[in-house]
């Protein structure tokens, strides 16, 4: 969407409408409403109407969604907000159709009603803007009470979290909450934390419970409607209990944090079907979602047309499938597959009372998969490996004719945040894949790739950022980019998010040049958003007058928050670098978490990765593991993959090579500790490795399995 703005005099007010390119119910409102001649008539005769794209100016979109949702209780996408001349708001609200219809009244009602307001009680209303932003700027600009957390708070609010979310856990369906379910990594982060403490001190049951939830959750989840079987990757949400019926949209931000959700796992577990998810995710958005530089689009709409002589899009058309259109497409197998993934000739929309209330997908079917593979295999009498290379042809037949109809429309939007999650995906499933065993068979959508080559993909999209939207001179971010870089400014999120996607790249082996720009990022982003009397970080550098509230975010919702993804980087940083920048990137890590004290304390369920995060700052034994050696070699690689084998966020793994003058250089200027150690344990044709662990360092090892035994205990 692109600003789109009518010149009138300044007593007339302005009507905003916010969302986003793949946004299904912002297409349906534009259709219904804004391509409607009457509707177009009042809003050219008494408003200044501004179409703003959520994405591209997250900092405006946050002003106007936070005074609805304090308003009213709740909000989404399209928002509609009236505003004064001077962009107070007025009065706002989510989706209108364009008639009262449903007891609500329709957006001509609204646009009549405003008007009469306006002419009627204008001073009343601007009153009113002007107080309810004030109040809102006082409430999220709040300062830390202390210079830290008092004692115990981190535990305590991790306990609460966890068992807020237990307490809200789906146990047949898996997921936390009810429908419409939306894949929130962060819930699945802390369980899988929580989990880790709980099996470190000595409570395993505690711990197989947190575990089996996040288990049950994720295997609901690739089985459902949710999971794009034919083309990989996941819808942005489930309208169903069961995650059966998807809205259609695939968001760049949910594919970067489920891979590392399913990596995790995997890395617990050691079962491939969740590293096989994990490159399910990685290889859609290698296929469907990088441009030719290695920047990552951060988008597909839900809605295309279903022939090139329709022009009415409707929703989930490239994604739904007949009965008849399987049978014509798999031929001898059509009734395994139909079997499998329960397509019926009626359609099988029909798990939920809520998957299709209107009937919009009568006679069309959403794939899901209901029965165990282990269970079909045995009905159809063969090994479960020929059940799955059938159902893997079978799928790639159903791409094939899926490749020809008609796309759902691509954001080839660049948005420097997201990336930042998708680099950290692909660069830690780099190492972590290195786990799967010797000889594991893929099948179609999965590629089976080499998983050396995600950290490539990592690599080109960190670069594209940093040659398109950086500015070396000046060392600050642009938001994003779609035929050169936007005017908006990079954001909290886009340091934040950018920053841990960059010490992952360095960690599976990147260059120390990532390791160098993370630490330059973060001194920029202390620079632009600290807040240095009160502590934690505003969403904007607050250079733009027009942008009426400058927040202090915290909730961990479909994205997490820059301010905890900015607590882990610090206690990440605090680990690679010298006492005295360690002790200052601690000291605004714990100052942060003093201005949310109330928020950890009271709703620890909204801001779940801010509990983990807080747990992390807390924990006296990080781990530092110190690889010395020549690379790239072989070794080196082995043992960097044993360094990344076992699930553990509070660990940080350094390699460096001292024969590289640039490494030796960089480490002597940044932590001259961990220069001396590299050169005291230097062994020619050798890689060791140290486990470091409360100031004190292990005997060196120098095979992988002997460092994962060192790093288990």
């Amino acid at each position: 969407m692109i600003l789109a703005i009518g010149f009138y005099a300044l007593t007339r007010f302005h009507l905003f409408e916010v969302g986003y390119s793949t946004c299904h119910w912002c297409h349906v409102m534009e259709v219904e409403s804004f391509e409607n001649e009457e509707v177009a008539k009042l809003l050219n005769d008494w408003f200044v109407s501004i179409k703003v794209d959520r994405e591209e100016r997250p900092d405006v979109d946050k002003v106007y969604m936070t005074y609805v949702q304090a308003l009213y209780g709740g909000g989404g996408w399209p928002l509609s907000v009236f505003l004064s001349p001077d962009l107070k708001p007025l009065m706002g609200g989510t989706y209108f159709p364009p008639d009262d219809k449903y007891g609500r009244p329709g957006f001509k009602t609204i646009l009549w009603k405003v008007k009469e307001a306006w002419e009627s009680k204008r001073d009343v209303l601007v009153q009113s803007g002007s107080f309810a932003i004030e109040q809102l700027s006082e409430a999220l600009s709040t300062a830390a009470r202390l210079d830290k957390l008092p004692d115990g708070v981190p535990q305590m609010a991790l306990k609460l979290c966890a068992e807020q979310l237990a307490d809200s856990y789906d146990s047949k369906y898996g997921g936390f909450g009810s429908a419409p379910k939306f894949p929130r990594p962060v819930e699945a982060q802390l369980m899988l934390y929580h989990s880790k403490k709980l099996e470190e001190t000595g409570r395993s049951e505690g711990a197989k419970e947190d575990l089996s939830m996040v288990i049950t959750t994720l295997e609901c989840m690739a089985r459902g409607g949710i999971h794009d079987h034919v083309g990989g990757g996941f819808h942005r949400y489930s309208v169903d209990e069961c995650w059966h019926v998807p809205h259609f949209e695939k968001m760049l931000y949910d594919q970067g944090q489920l891979a590392n959700v399913y990596l995790d796992v995997f890395s617990i577990t050691k079962d491939v079907f969740y590293s096989t998810m994990a490159r399910d995710i990685l290889d859609y958005l290698r296929r469907d979602m990088i441009g030719p530089n290695g920047e990552i689009f951060s988008a597909e709409d839900a809605d295309s047309a279903e022939s090139e002589d329709v022009t009415r899009k409707k929703e989930g058309a490239f994604y739904v499938w007949t009965s008849h259109e399987v049978d014509h497409a798999l031929g001898e197998h059509a009734d395994l597959f139909k079997e499998h993934y329960y397509v019926k000739s009626s359609g099988n929309c029909d798990l939920s009372s809520m998957s299709d209330p209107h009937n919009e997908f009568k006679g069309k079917n959403v794939l899901i998969e209901r029965n165990s593979i282990s269970a079909m295999a045995s009905k159809y009498g063969m090994p479960v490996q020929k059940y799955l290379e059938i159902l893997g042809i079978c799928l790639q037949k159903l791409f094939d004719i899926r490749s020809k109809r008609l796309r759902p429309h691509l954001d080839d939007k660049v948005i420097v945040s997201w990336n930042g999650l998708a680099i950290s995906s692909f660069a830690r499933a780099s190492k972590i894949l290195k786990g799967e065993p010797v000889g594991t068979t893929f099948y179609f959508p999965v590629t089976g790739t080499n998983s050396e080559e995600y950290r490539e993909v990592a690599e080109k999209a960190a670069s594209f950022i940093r040659k398109n939207l950086y500015n070396q001179q000046t060392c600050r971010l642009q938001h994003s980019f779609r035929n050169g870089p936007s005017k908006a400014p990079g954001f909290l999120d886009d340091y934040a998010f950018l920053i841990s996607g960059l010490l992952d790249l360095y960690e599976v082996g990147g260059s120390v040049f990532w390791l160098a720009w993370a630490i330059e990022l973060q001194r920029m982003q202390d620079e632009l958003f600290l807040d240095k009397e009160g502590g934690g970080y505003f969403n904007t550098p607050g250079e733009d007058p027009s942008v009426l509230l400058r927040v202090k975010e915290d909730h961990d919702g479909a994205e997490p928050s820059g301010n905890s993804v900015s607590v882990i980087n610090l206690v990440r940083l605090a680990s690679l670098v010298s006492s005295t920048k360690s002790d200052n990137y601690r000291q605004n890590a714990e100052r942060l978490l003093a201005v949310f004290e109330k928020r950890l304390k009271d709703t620890a369920m909204a801001v779940p990765l801010m509990c983990c995060a807080a747990d992390m700052l807390a924990v006296p034994s990080h781990k530092q593991v110190v690889l010395v050696g020549c690379k790239p070699s072989v070794e080196f690689d082995s043992m960097l993959a044993a360094a990344h084998a076992s699930y553990n966020p509070n660990r940080t793994v350094i390699h460096i090579n001292p024969n590289d003058d640039e490494e030796r250089a960089f480490w002597e200027e940044t932590n001259e500790n961990i220069a001396l150690m590299a050169k005291n344990n230097f062994a020619a044709g050798k890689v060791v490795a140290l486990v470091c662990q409360n100031f004190t360092c292990s005997p060196v090892v120098d095979n992988p399995r002997s460092l994962e035994s060192l790093l288990s205990k």
